[in-house]
C-alpha cells in the first residue's frame, strides 16, 4: 500500500476480463519510466502498483510486457476482481483452507502482539464472507522468514521501504510469499488502523486486484489483467485506495459487494 495522504460489489453476474471505461488514450509508460517507477524490495522482489510483489528483473520485464507495454485498457468494468492471466489467480480449495503463516516475533519486538491480533481480526473479515482459512503457526514466529517452509507465507517487519505495507498474489513462489509491514505503518496511516491495512492486504493474498483499476476516472489505472466477479464497481471496496477517487473515507473494511465478490471466488 503506498505512502499516500489519506485525502490517499452486487450480484454474481459474473463478467469477462477487461480493462476500465476508456475515458482517453494514453501513451503506455515506457519500460525506463516502469522499471524507475517500482520499488525494490527484499529478495530480488519489485513493489509495483503500491503494493503488489513481481519476483525478479525479468518477472518485471515480463509484468511489463504483459500488462502496460501494449497499452490495453478493454471496455468492461465490474466490481471486486481477481487476477486474471488465461484463467483466475487463485488457490484451490483445498489450499484456500490453509493459509498458514508466522508473525515474526524478532522484527516487530514490542508491536508483536498488535500485529498478532490484528491478522487475526484481518483474516476473520475475509473468513466470515468466504470459504478460506487464515491459520496463524505461531511456533514458527521467533524463526520467521522468508525461507520459513513451515508456513505458506510469513509476516514481517522493515523500514523505509516506500509503502506502508505490501503482499503476494497465489501464483507467488514462496521466497515472494510475504506480507511486509513498514514501520510507517504504525504512525502515519491516517484513518486507517493497522487491521484495515491488512484487510487490504489479505486481499491480494486472495487473488484480488485493485479496485481503482477498472476505472479511468479513478486516475490509478494499472493493467486488464482482471475478472470482474460482479457486475458493481464499488468506490468504497476495500480494494480501492481511497486516494484513486474513492469514496471510503474511514477505515478499510470490507463492503457489502466485496463479500459477494469474495464468496463468487471462494464459495
Amino acid at each position: 500500500m503506498r505512502k499516500l495522504s489519506m485525502a490517499l460489489l452486487a450480484g454474481v453476474a459474473l463478467v469477462g476480463c477487461g480493462g476500465p471505461e476508456v475515458a482517453e488514450e494514453k501513451a503506455p509508460m515506457s519500460w525506463d519510466e516502469f522499471r524507475a517507477s517500482a520499488i525494490q524490495d527484499e529478495g530480488n522482489v519489485f513493489v509495483v502498483n503500491g503494493d503488489e510483489a513481481v519476483e525478479g528483473e525479468q518477472g518485471l520485464r515480463e509484468y511489463y510486457e504483459h500488462n502496460i507495454a501494449n497499452g490495453d485498457v478493454g471496455s468492461a468494468e465490474g466490481g471486486l476482481a481477481v487476477y486474471y492471466i488465461g484463467g483466475d489467480i487463485k488457490y484451490s480449495s483445498t489450499q484456500a483452507r490453509n493459509l498458514t503463516y508466522c508473525v515474526s516475533s524478532s522484527s516487530f519486538g514490542t508491536r508483536y502482539s498488535t500485529v498478532v491480533s490484528a491478522m487475526n481480526s484481518a483474516a476473520g473479515a475475509w473468513e466470515a464472507t468466504a470459504n478460506v482459512n487464515f491459520i496463524h503457526s505461531s511456533s514458527y514466529d521467533s524463526a520467521c522468514s522468508a525461507s520459513q517452509t513451515g508456513v505458506f507465507f510469513d509476516v514481517r517487519m522493515v523500514s523505509g521501504a516506500g509503502y506502508v505495507a505490501r503482499a503476494f498474489f497465489p501464483n507467488s513462489s514462496r521466497s515472494g510469499r510475504n506480507v511486509l509491514v513498514d514501520s510507517s505503518a504504525f504512525s502515519s496511516t491516517g484513518a486507517w488502523s493497522l487491521t484495515g491495512v491488512l484487510r487490504h492486504e489479505l486481499g491480494h493474498v486472495l487473488g484480488f486486484r485493485h479496485e481503482h483499476t477498472r476505472s479511468t476516472a479513478s486516475g490509478c489505472y494499472e493493467d486488464s489483467n482482471w475478472r470482474a466477479l460482479t457486475s458493481t464497481y464499488d468506490r468504497y471496496s476495500v480494494m480501492h485506495y481511497p486516494q484513486c477517487n474513492g469514496l471510503q473515507t474511514g477505515d478499510l473494511v470490507l463492503t457489502s459487494l466485496d463479500k459477494t465478490g469474495a464468496r463468487a471466488l471462494y464459495p
